[in-house]
C-alpha cells in the first residue's frame, strides 16, 4: 500500500457559493530550520456529479465520507509550486486526473498542464497564469456568481490567525505581515519576485469574491480590496 501524509485536523465543508465548497484545515512543515503550523483551504468545485479539487487538503474519515456525500471526486488541480502535499492521496483514493500549473513538476508522469482552452476540468473556468514569477503559480477563473476567482499563495485573505496556528507561527506570521486582509502572500512574493505587469493583467479580469488556499473567504468586494492592494504594493 503506498504511504501518503497523514490527515491532520480540519473543520467542516462548507459552501461558500453555489455549487463552489471550502474547507480549512491545517498544515505542518519546517521551513527556515524552524517548525510551522497554520492553516489552509481547499477549494471544492461541482459540476453535475464530478467534484474538482484544488489546493488539496487530506481529509480523515468523517471528512472523506462528506465528500463523498457530495458527488464524485474526478480531477485534482495544483495552483502553486508551494502546495501538493496532500494530492498523491487523493489521486490514489480516486484514481483522478491531474491538472497542475505549467512549469510545476511533479512525481505524477499522467499529469496535464493547466491551458487559457476550453480543455480545463471546470466548464465555466478560465486560467490566468503569473508570467513573471520565479515560481509557476496560477489562479482559476469562475464565470459565476459575478466572478470567482480560486487563488493559492499570491492572493491570500488572513484576518486572523485561526484555531489551525501554533503561538510560534502567529508570532512569526504577525511580524511578516500575513494578517491583511485581501494580501500578496508575503512569503510567496519573496520567492516569486513578480513584476508589477502581473497584477495589472489580474485587475483586468471581472470578479467580485475570492477563495484562497488561505484566509477566509472574500466576498462581494474582492476586486476593490486586491486592486487597493496592488497599487500599494506596485505604486505607479
Amino acid at each position: 500500500m503506498p504511504s501518503f501524509p497523514p490527515a491532520l485536523p480540519h473543520g467542516a465543508i462548507d459552501e461558500a457559493f453555489a455549487d463552489v465548497f471550502i474547507v480549512s484545515g491545517a498544515m505542518e512543515t519546517v521551513l527556515m530550520g524552524l517548525d510551522w503550523r497554520f492553516s489552509r483551504n481547499m477549494i471544492i468545485v461541482r459540476e453535475g456529479e464530478r467534484l474538482i479539487l484544488i489546493n488539496t487538503v487530506r481529509l480523515d474519515d468523517d471528512g472523506l465520507a462528506a465528500l463523498d456525500q457530495l458527488g464524485r471526486v474526478t480531477d485534482v488541480v495544483r495552483l502553486g509550486a508551494l502546495h501538493g502535499r496532500d494530492d498523491a492521496f487523493y489521486l490514489d483514493r480516486y484514481q483522478a486526473d491531474y491538472w497542475v500549473t505549467p512549469g510545476l513538476e511533479t512525481e505524477d508522469e499522467a499529469a496535464r498542464p493547466l491551458s487559457q482552452t476550453p480543455s480545463l476540468p471546470i466548464r465555466e473556468g478560465s486560467l490566468f497564469r503569473f508570467r513573471t514569477s520565479n515560481i509557476p503559480e496560477s489562479v482559476l477563473h469562475l464565470d459565476r456568481d459575478g466572478g470567482i476567482l480560486i487563488a493559492c499563495d499570491a492572493l491570500q485573505n488572513w484576518l486572523h490567525a485561526d484555531e489551525h496556528f501554533c503561538d510560534a507561527s502567529r508570532e512569526r506570521m504577525e511580524g511578516m505581515g500575513f494578517f491583511t486582509p485581501a494580501n500578496i502572500g508575503p512569503v510567496w512574493m519573496q520567492a516569486a519576485e513578480p513584476e508589477a505587469g502581473d497584477f495589472h493583467r489580474l485587475r483586468n479580469l471581472t470578479f467580485r469574491h475570492a477563495l484562497c488556499a488561505h484566509g477566509e473567504p472574500l466576498r462581494d468586494n474582492a476586486h476593490e480590496a486586491f486592486s487597493a492592494t496592488i497599487d500599494r504594493l506596485f505604486p505607479a
